[in-house]
């Protein structure tokens, strides 16, 4: 009878210990479905004429975020906006994201083409390389997705 006695607090222990130990493994398991879902938008390199090419290629729309590295609101977008879960997810599946410091190499061109002065600019255009939209200033993450999907709405 007194084996028994001793044995019970080590029973039970043995068992709060393997729940304990089960959770804390549990939650450091990776979830798949994080791990498919972006956690920021990606952008891709290339000029604008591989990246035209690309949208046509892939009929893709394409995202710009025309910025300069003095510029505050800029920063902003790449460290909140662009990284919000949702944001990422909706403009990684739609669009071909890319990023152009208009005042340096192939955007000093650009910005005047595109007639971008003010920043940041976020301009949306067709899989044929048509501009459609353009939000010039800092948005927050629902704002950007209603934009994107009113500049694929544009043809």
């Amino acid at each position: 009878m007194k084996s028994l006695k001793s044995i019970i607090p080590l029973v039970l222990a043995f068992f709060l210990l393997t729940a304990l130990g089960n959770t804390g493994i549990a939650q450091q398991m990776p979830n798949k479905k994080m791990e498919t879902t972006a956690k920021e938008i990606k952008f891709s390199d290339g000029t604008w004429k591989d990246i035209a090419a690309m949208a046509k290629k892939n009929k893709k729309y394409v995202f710009v975020d025309a910025y300069t590295t003095w510029c505050g609101p800029c920063k902003l977008l790449k460290s909140h906006t662009f990284k919000e879960k949702e944001v990422a997810t909706f403009f990684n599946k739609n669009f071909i994201n890319v990023t152009v410091d208009m005042e340096k190499g192939e955007g000093l061109t650009l910005a005047q083409k595109w007639d971008v002065n003010s920043y940041p600019a976020l301009l949306f255009f067709t899989p044929d390389g048509k501009l459609v939209m353009k939000q010039i200033g800092f948005v927050e993450g629902k704002k950007l997705i209603e934009i994107g999907k009113q500049s694929m709405a544009k043809i």
